[in-house]
């Protein structure tokens, strides 16, 4: 059985992923993690490839448990995994508290690399993963410190992965999106602080950038810029020492 798996499949990117790669075909099933259920059963009528929706809450234990056991009983060949679970908060530090921290490095690194490790001995020559970060990930962000550090983590490790598996044709490429207009994060991002960003100019679709993600991982490229945005935004980091980019960023932020 060939099957994606796609967590934080309920809105937002993930959503968007079930259903262009339900679109794409090739696959027997799409299996859709998240915590809400009635959302996962709502994209059936989304994709012509059957869904199974696995409600679950990724930061608990018991749920990495019954994922890794299911894929031990069905055995199916995973072509591709999209690792899309993850939240933040904006805001100065002191604003976010210490829950929503410690919850943004548990969803945000360890359960991705956990369902990641889970997948591992399912994926064969021509599988692709997708962990999805960040532009944030490219340098420290005052007003949305945890949530980058997080991202730079997981870009830190999908790279190193990518490399660990390139000889084995399975392609690992690092999303690294810049804002998204039409998706749940901003909204739920500004809770703990409204004023934290004023403004989202030029941000993205989530079409767009799920239709540019899957491209940059069929070429096997190891980080995705998907948007010109993106691009400069990845180039500018590489350049700029981040004594003067933190400031600057913090800077546009407040404008």
């Amino acid at each position: 059985m060939r099957i994606a798996v796609v967590t934080g499949a309920s809105s937002g990117l993930g959503r968007e992923f079930v259903r262009r790669l339900g679109a794409e075909g090739g696959l027997d099933e799409i299996w859709a993690v998240a915590r809400r259920k009635d959302r996962l059963d709502a994209l059936e009528a989304l994709s012509p490839v059957p869904v199974r929706p696995l409600p679950m809450d990724l930061t608990r234990p018991e749920s990495l448990e019954a994922l890794s056991a299911l894929l031990n009983r069905e055995q199916p060949e995973i072509r591709v995994l999209v690792c899309a679970a993850g939240f933040g908060r904006i805001g100065q530090s002191r604003s976010i508290s210490a829950a929503d921290n410690s919850a943004m490095i548990d969803l945000n690194c360890r359960a991705a690399v956990d369902v990641t490790s889970a997948a591992l001995p399912y994926l064969h020559s021509g599988s692709r993963i997708l962990e999805i970060c960040s532009t944030a990930a490219f340098q420290p962000m005052p007003g949305l410190n945890v949530y980058a550090a997080t991202k730079a983590f997981l870009q830190s490790y999908t790279k190193a992965l990518h490399h660990e598996l390139l000889a084995s044709g399975i392609h690992v490429t690092a999303v690294c999106p810049y804002w998204i207009r039409d998706t749940e994060f901003i909204p739920l991002a500004q809770k703990a602080d409204p004023g934290g960003f004023r403004h989202f100019p030029l941000a993205s679709r989530a079409g767009t950038v799920v239709r540019w993600a899957l491209l940059d991982s069929r070429l096997n490229l190891w980080v995705s810029t998907p948007g010109p945005v993106c691009a400069v935004h990845r180039l500018a980091a590489k350049f700029i020492p981040h004594a003067l980019m933190v400031p600057l960023l913090d800077l546009l932020r407040r404008v």
